[in-house]
């Protein structure tokens, strides 16, 4: 259990001081969190709306990525944008490239195939049509997870693989947790978090990232 903790506690680090260095950034993961838990709420009542709001989340998470976080060489931990792409345990920008496309292709693919061979009953209204759409996204994003936790399981081991998928569920409560204070840094004109730079979350095996895939 000590191992599976350290473990947790490298991948939460590293991701927290690798790809969450703007406020702006951990306010929107902020907002996400909230999001998700609601789409946690919904799962079960209702997976297709589930499906929907889980993405709204995604989304905002997203765009704190690709928008606000800083890229090239990393000055507060003296690594390269290159590297830290390299070691990342989840999906890195070009993996999340991929898995948005997926999801932005979704609704054309139900457009072109309303049914989607049988999958669904041909809707019937608009709504119909959004509640397949859901379906179709939740699908997406647990498929995407398999899909990472399986590969992880072959270029790595399986624990890590355990691992990530713990960390990724619950991650909304870590969010939460960590970045509850990242709207006042943002209103204080804080733009990245300084608090990153003398960050020690227990042990040096927190300090090691991942070895490359």
């Amino acid at each position: 259990m000590s191992r599976l903790s350290d473990m947790l506690r490298t991948q939460r680090f590293d991701d927290y001081r690798f790809y969450h260095q703007s406020t702006v950034n951990q306010t929107l993961h902020l907002i996400s969190a909230v999001i998700f838990l609601g789409c946690y709420a919904l799962l079960f009542k209702d997976p297709a709306l589930a499906g929907i709001v889980g993405w709204l989340a995604m989304l905002t998470r997203q765009t704190g990525h690709f928008f606000f976080e800083p890229n090239g060489f990393d000055a507060v931990n003296d690594v390269s944008n290159d590297y830290k792409e390299a070691v990342k345990v989840g999906y890195n920008q070009t993996r999340k490239i991929v898995l948005l496309l997926v999801w932005g292709s979704a609704p054309l693919a139900l457009l072109a195939f309303p049914t989607l061979f049988g999958v669904f009953d041909a809707p019937a209204s608009h709504l119909d049509f959004i509640r397949h759409v859901g379906a179709l996204w939740l699908a997406i994003g647990i498929g995407g997870g398999l899909a990472r936790l399986l590969q992880l399981f072959a270029t790595r081991d399986v624990t890590t693989g355990l691992v990530w998928v713990f960390k990724v569920v619950t991650d909304p409560f870590h969010n939460i947790a960590l970045y509850w204070n990242s709207p006042l840094k943002l209103l204080r004109g804080e733009l990245i978090d300084t608090a990153i730079a003398d960050a020690d979350w227990g042990g040096e095996e927190a300090e090691e990232a991942a070895h490359p895939t």
